[in-house]
């Protein structure tokens, strides 16, 4: 017969109850959590959806190219939500990842929905009537129709901390296991895809952004494809002379070398031309100096098969991060 004081000194039982804490505790803040978003999600649906949908005040291509399929997203929520109250974590989960695909298509939306709010509160008046009135409602305590629009690609990074966590602290021998196992699996494949989706589409503002920096003929198309990776000023140290300052743009394949256009040119000033393309693959990267810290700057030397480059900055953190940047893109083009 056991002794009381027995499951205390029981390594493999004191796993299984931290197990069991964790994840009574992970499925409280899923439940909870949960109730919180589906009541955003509500209001969304209600206040801005239904409404619009009654009062016609968005035309329905514009309506969907802003809220995409967030009244499916809602409704997988509420189809979750009761099986989580009684405590089916498994089959409600389950049952839940045939619907993920929903914030994918979310995913892939965000950025013209974004656009599209943008365009719409600045031209159509009567709508930015209508969100302000919104927003001005207690039940949306304070929040704008653009800090909720993000809400389902949030959730999910939400749903796979914690599904995950969940499906780790369940024993293998629960009747569950095998269902959170593979919830987990594919709340975490589709937050990879979605997360994905948000890196390319933040590439794709910043190469806008820098394609409108770069003017002349030769500027053209030279950002399309390609992976923006980071600018800013060095100095180019030539054979004799001063070193003369020169904005860099460092892309996933290529570093490209600009010179700024004057300040008082009527028609393009601020922006750049580029003088020089740089193949990541073909380039040898050394630091010449400032290894070791200080406040003395440093200099990166940039090897080509037909060209040198020596680059300075006299502040050493930024020069460490373009030595770091730079490792980074010769290497995957080496790889």
């Amino acid at each position: 017969m056991e002794s009381p004081g027995s499951t205390a000194h029981c390594p493999v039982r004191q796993q299984r109850a931290r197990w069991e804490r964790k994840r009574v505790c992970t499925a409280r803040e899923l439940l909870e959590t949960e109730r919180r978003y589906q009541e955003q999600l509500g209001l969304v649906a209600t206040y801005f959806l239904g409404i619009l949908k009654a009062k016609g005040t968005l035309r329905p291509p514009e309506r969907q190219a802003l809220f995409g399929n967030w009244e499916r997203i809602y409704a997988a929520s509420l189809e979750l939500l009761p099986y989580l109250e009684e405590g089916h974590w498994g089959p409600g989960l389950e049952g839940f990842c045939s619907h993920l695909e929903l914030y994918t298509q979310f995913a892939a939306n965000a950025e013209s929905s974004q656009a599209i709010l943008q365009a719409q509160l600045k031209k159509n008046k009567r709508f930015r009537r209508f969100v302000r009135l919104q927003e001005g409602r207690p039940e949306f305590r304070g929040l704008q129709l653009q800090d909720l629009l993000p809400l389902p690609v949030q959730r999910l990074q939400q749903y796979e901390n914690l599904v995950v966590a969940l499906a780790e602290n369940t024993v293998p021998n629960s009747p569950d296991y095998q269902q959170l196992t593979r919830a987990a699996r594919l709340v975490s494949e589709t937050a990879q895809r979605v997360h994905a989706i948000g890196q390319s589409q933040k590439n794709d503002q910043h190469l806008l952004r820098v394609q409108a920096l770069l003017s002349g003929r030769k500027a053209k198309g030279l950002t399309s494809g390609r992976w923006f990776l980071r600018q800013g000023w060095l100095l180019v140290v030539p054979p004799t002379g001063e070193p003369r300052p020169r904005m860099f743009f460092l892309f996933s394949d290529v570093l490209l070398m600009a010179k700024p256009r004057p300040p008082l040119h009527l028609l393009k000033s601020g922006t750049f031309v580029c003088r020089a393309l740089y193949p990541m693959s073909q380039c040898q990267l050394n630091r010449v100096f400032g290894h070791s810290g200080g406040t003395c700057g440093g200099l990166l030397s940039l090897s080509f098969p037909h060209e040198k480059l020596l680059l300075m900055s006299t502040d050493h953190e930024e020069l460490s991060r373009w030595y770091h940047s730079l490792t980074v893109a010769i290497r995957s083009q080496k790889s």
